[in-house]
């Protein structure tokens, strides 16, 4: 049976900058490397909104990308 380990966690904070001349939403992300990997959704997003208020841009999505390596 296959198995999944974790190698790497990323939180990736993204920002809406503005509008383009078409109306639509400009966003910009910033993302953070190395995160624990235990750390728990709430935790995240407690971290992410302390770091957003730093921004002089709203807040429009905050993700979390995991990298596994599969072991047969």
């Amino acid at each position: 049976m296959a198995q999944a380990n974790i190698i790497d966690s990323k939180l990736r904070l993204v920002f809406e900058t503005g509008l383009d001349e078409l109306g639509k939403p400009v966003t910009k992300s910033k993302t953070y490397s190395s995160v624990k990997q235990s750390a728990t959704a709430d935790q995240l997003f407690t971290v992410g909104q302390a770091i957003a208020t730093l921004s002089n841009f709203p807040l429009v999505a905050l993700n979390r990308n995991d990298s596994f390596d599969i072991i047969g």
